[in-house]
C-alpha cells in the first residue's frame, strides 16, 4: 500500500488529502459508523491521495484516530494519522508511537494540539510534557533506533541496546495567518526548528489571504536549508463556520470582516451558498497548484461528493487563473504584518524585496519596571551561568559541597526561590528556560508550557487559553529590541527535565544536570563562552 511517503518522493503530481474528524464514543456510535463510510468513499476516490485522521481535534474526548485509520486501510487508502501532545505526557506519545508503527501507520502528523476542553465531571488537566519540537525528536530518535536500558538494568550508566528502528514520515503544522510581526516572523523560525527537529512535510493553517500563502512558500525556498513539500490547507466554508472563524473561537483560525460578509452574502441564497464555497474552495485549490505547493489539505467536507465537486471545478480551471483567483482572494486584515513586500503585478509576495514596513516592537513601550526586570536579569544571568566565567566556578563549587547538591546551600536556595518568584512567578521546575525566551517563564506565563517557540492558537498577540499576551511575542520584541530578533530560538530544542522539579534550577545549571548541559559540555573550557541569550 502507498504511503504519502511514496507520494510525495514517488512524483511531482499534485496530491489531494482530506480531512476526517474523529467523533466522540465507540465505533457503534451513529456518527462513526457515517464516518467509516465516508473514509471508505475517499479510499476508493482514486484521486484522494490519503485520509488525514485527527487526534481530539480542539481539545474534545474523541475516538483515538488508529481506529478510523484502520477501516481505510482496508479500503486501500492511505492514512496519516494526527499525534498530539496535549493529552499524553512523553512516555504515553511514546507508547502511542509504538502502537501506531506495530499496526503499519507510518506517516504521522506532530502536533501541540489546543487546549483541552471539558471531559467528564468538568475540566481536563493539559499535559504538554512536549510539544511539537519535543515530539519530533522523539519520533527522529525512535527511527535512528531508540536506545533503551538492557532488561533488568539499575544503573543509569549501564550499558543500552538500540530497540528496532521505525519508519516514521513526520509532518509539521505551520501559520503564517497572523497579524503582527511578533506573531509572524516567530511561526516562521519555529517552522526551521521543526524541519531541523525530523518534519519531513508541512501543512499551513486555515487562512484565506493569498499573498499570506505565497509568502510562506517564498520564506521556505528562502531560509529551510533542505526543501521540504509544502501542503496547502482548503477548509471549506459555509456560513456558520464563516462566524465561528471570525470569532476566532477556533485557536489560531482567523476569517477576516470583509470575507464573513462576502460569506453571509451568499449564505442568504436557496442553496445557503454551497455552489460559491465549493467554487471558492476550487480556486483556492487552484492558487496553491499555481504557486507550486506540493498538495492540499481538504477539511470542512463530510460527503465525498462535495470533494469529487471541489476536484472537478479545479480541473476546469484554466493554467493561468489561478493568478485572477489570487487577486480575488487576498482577505488580510488592517495593519497586518508582511515579510515581503507587494509585487504590484500579481499582488502576491515579491520575495526579491523584503518589508520595509515592520510593525513596531512593544518593548520599546514597555514600562520601565519591565525593562529594567529584563536588563537586571540578563546582566546577573551573563555573570552567574556564564561557563567557566564569572562567578560559574564559586557557583559549581559552592553546589558540589552542599549537603544536597541538588538544592544547594540553604541560604543560596531561599535567596533564589524569594527572587525568582518575585520577578517570574517561579513555579521551580528546575530545569529553567528563562534564558531561552528573554526571561519570560513558560510555567507561569504559558498556558502550554512552550519552550521551543509558540504554538499557533495566538489571537492578536494574545494567548488562546487567557487574556495576556503571549511570552513568545514579548521575547521577540525584547530581542528585535536589541537587534537579536534572529536570535530567538537559537536555543531549541528543549525537552524538559520533570524528574528536576522542586530542585534548585541554579545547581542544576551549574552542575550540569539541566537542558543545557549538553552544549555546556560541549564547550571547552578555553572556548569562548555563548552569548546568554542564545546559549
Amino acid at each position: 500500500m502507498p504511503s504519502l511517503r511514496d507520494k510525495l518522493e514517488g512524483s511531482d503530481r499534485f496530491l489531494v488529502g482530506v480531512e476526517l474528524v474523529s467523533t466522540r464514543g465507540t465505533m457503534e456510535e451513529a456518527r462513526a459508523q457515517r464516518a467509516v463510510r465516508f473514509a471508505r468513499d475517499l479510499a476508493r476516490e482514486p484521486r484522494v491521495d490519503w485520509v488525514s485522521v485527527t487526534d481530539n481535534a480542539g481539545g474534545h474526548p474523541m475516538l483515538a484516530p488508529a481506529a478510523l485509520g484502520r477501516p481505510i486501510r482496508e479500503a486501500g487508502g492511505t492514512v496519516v494519522v494526527h499525534l498530539s501532545c496535549k493529552d499524553f505526557n512523553r512516555n504515553g506519545l511514546e507508547s502511542t508511537a509504538w502502537q501506531l508503527a506495530s499496526e503499519g501507520f507510518h506517516d504521522v502528523l506532530a502536533l501541540t494540539g489546543d487546549a483541552p476542553a471539558p471531559g467528564v465531571a468538568g475540566g481536563a488537566k493539559p499535559v504538554f510534557d512536549l510539544d511539537s519540537v519535543g515530539l519530533l525528536t522523539l519520533l527522529e530518535r525512535m527511527n535512528a533506533g531508540l536506545p533503551a536500558p538492557r532488561p533488568g538494568a539499575t544503573d543509569a550508566s549501564a550499558p543500552t541496546r538500540r530497540l528496532t528502528p521505525t519508519r516514521f514520515f513526520s509532518g509539521c503544522v505551520v501559520t503564517n495567518f497572523k497579524r503582527h510581526e511578533n506573531e509572524v516572523v516567530p511561526q516562521l523560525q519555529k517552522l526551521a526548528v521543526k524541519v531541523a527537529a525530523g518534519a519531513r512535510w508541512v501543512i499551513n493553517q486555515v487562512g484565506y489571504d493569498s499573498r499570506k500563502i505565497s509568502e510562506l512558500i517564498a520564506w521556505s525556498r528562502a531560509h529551510l536549508p533542505t526543501p521540504v513539500p509544502l501542503i496547502g490547507n482548503v477548509y471549506v466554508l459555509n456560513p456558520t463556520v464563516a462566524r465561528l472563524f471570525r470569532s476566532q473561537q477556533i485557536p489560531g483560525v482567523v476569517v477576516s470582516d470583509e470575507l464573513a460578509d462576502l460569506c453571509a452574502r451568499h449564505g442568504a441564497a436557496p442553496d445557503r451558498g454551497r455552489a460559491f464555497f465549493l467554487e471558492f474552495a476550487a480556486r483556492q485549490l487552484s492558487i496553491y497548484r499555481g504557486l507550486g505547493y506540493r498538495g492540499v489539505y481538504l477539511g470542512g467536507v463530510h460527503a465525498v461528493e462535495d470533494v469529487r465537486t471541489i476536484l472537478d471545478l479545479a480541473d476546469r480551471h484554466g493554467a493561468e487563473d489561478w493568478r485572477t483567483f489570487a487577486r480575488e482572494q487576498r482577505f488580510s486584515r488592517p495593519d497586518e504584518f508582511f515579510c515581503y513586500a507587494e509585487d504590484p503585478v500579481t499582488g502576491l509576495a515579491d520575495p526579491t524585496r523584503p518589508n520595509p514596513a515592520t510593525s513596531a516592537a512593544t518593548a520599546s513601550r514597555a514600562s520601565l519596571g519591565d525593562r529594567w526586570v529584563y536588563r537586571f536579569s540578563k546582566f546577573t544571568h551573563a555573570a552567574l551561568f556564564t561557563p567557566d566565567r564569572g562567578l560559574w566556578k564559586l557557583g559549581e563549587r559552592l553546589t558540589s559541597r552542599a549537603k544536597d547538591p541538588a538544592q544547594g546551600p540553604g541560604w543560596m536556595r531561599a535567596m533564589e526561590h524569594a527572587g525568582k518568584s518575585a520577578l517570574f512567578d517561579c513555579r521551580d521546575c528546575g530545569d529553567c528556560s528563562l534564558p531561552d525566551i528573554a526571561f519570560l517563564c513558560p510555567e507561569s506565563a504559558c498556558a502550554k508550557n512552550q519552550r521551543n517557540g509558540p504554538c499557533g492558537g495566538t489571537r492578536d498577540g494574545q494567548c488562546e487559553v487567557g487574556d495576556f499576551p503571549c511570552i513568545w511575542s514579548r521575547a521577540y520584541d525584547r530581542l528585535k529590541d536589541e537587534g537579536r530578533a534572529d536570535a530567538l530560538l537559537a536555543h531549541a530544542p528543549v525537552i524538559q527535565d520533570q524528574t528536576l522539579r522542586g530542585t534548585s534550577s541554579w545547581a542544576n545549571t551549574w552542575q550540569r544536570r539541566d537542558h543545557l548541559a549538553p552544549r555546556v559540555a560541549a564547550n571547552p573550557p578555553s572556548a569562548p563562552a555563548n552569548p546568554p541569550l542564545s546559549s
